[in-house]
């Protein structure tokens, strides 16, 4: 059995679909399914039930696909510790992110990318959920994104700063000069928000269950096209503060109501190896501008 049969059999399994299987690992058809014929010759038994237009797992290729990414991710390991050792001379760091988080992420990208040139980074932004599911599957290394309502099993959640959710208006909206929204004025006006299963909207809902009247014209999922909207029209949007940093044209203000809290965090797995050039990311990160304003605007 080779890593390599392992690697082309947790793609199949992926995506469930031999051609983009070969066209992901940049390789033909004929050979990807030769490989598999091994390894089920190996193995004595089948992985994939295939048909004209369909592929799924056999059982006994459910049981073998933890184990294939288990043995998978301990080999990535080998050469990560030994990259490690080097100085970070070498390697690759996966990140997820998520779309709220992304304005506090910039600076240390160029930071860290300025100092260590030979480590390759890979971002992932998607929604908290994906993320979870992307470190359990140990597609990214470590998470950045607010403290979920509940806790994630097997995933501990560092602290690097409290935020709270605000009311985001474009500079000259009537809002802009008030110092703290109510709900209840925030139901007299238009609300683009983010959409539902994104941190600051499930945070939103969370909070705001007992009020029923808001007026909801828009909801999308990028946090950009969102802003956008905000400068250039009267609606009106609820996100964590720290998703506008350094955005111009744009105003927070807290939203007057408890328990508004959003608390930016690193989430890592519990008990897995921690690569040396996610320890410096997290590092910079920690010391970077953008965590440093939001830290002593909390004070």
């Amino acid at each position: 059995m080779e890593l390599r049969q392992l690697k082309y059999f947790v793609k199949i399994a992926e995506t469930l679909n031999f051609s983009e299987a070969s066209k992901l690992l940049c390789i033909t058809q004929s050979t990807l399914s030769q490989q598999i014929k091994q390894l089920e010759t190996e193995l004595g038994t089948r992985l994939f039930i295939r048909s004209s237009h369909t592929v799924d797992l056999t059982e006994a290729g459910r049981e073998l696909l933890p184990l294939a990414r288990q043995t998978l991710h301990k080999a990535s390991l080998c050469s990560e510790r030994i990259n490690d050792l080097n100085g970070l001379s070498a390697g690759t760091l996966n990140i997820g992110v998520t779309y709220s988080f992304s304005p506090i992420l910039t600076e240390t990208l160029i930071t860290f990318m300025k100092m260590y040139p030979h480590v390759k980074l890979n971002i992932f932004y998607k929604p908290m959920a994906e993320l979870m599911e992307l470190l359990r599957e140990r597609t990214v290394d470590f998470a950045l994104a607010f403290k979920p309502t509940h806790a994630a099993e097997g995933v501990e959640s560092h602290i690097l700063f409290q935020n709270s959710l605000s009311v985001i208006v474009g500079e000259y909206h009537p809002l802009a000069s008030l110092e703290r929204i109510t709900p209840t004025e925030l139901e007299r006006y238009d609300l683009a928000l983010p959409s539902q299963g994104l941190q600051a909207r499930n945070a939103f809902d969370h909070i705001i269950a007992p009020y029923q009247n808001f007026r909801i014209r828009i909801e999308l999922n990028e946090v950009n096209i969102l802003l956008k909207l905000i400068r250039n029209t009267n609606l009106v949007t609820v996100l964590a503060e720290a998703s506008i940093h350094n955005e111009s044209g744009v105003k927070a203000i807290p939203l007057s109501i408890p328990e508004n809290e959003m608390t930016g965090c690193v989430h890592i797995l519990k008990d897995t190896y921690r690569k040396r050039s996610m320890l410096e990311f997290i590092r910079l990160l920690s010391d970077s501008i953008a965590v440093k304003e939001r830290q002593n605007a909390w004070l």
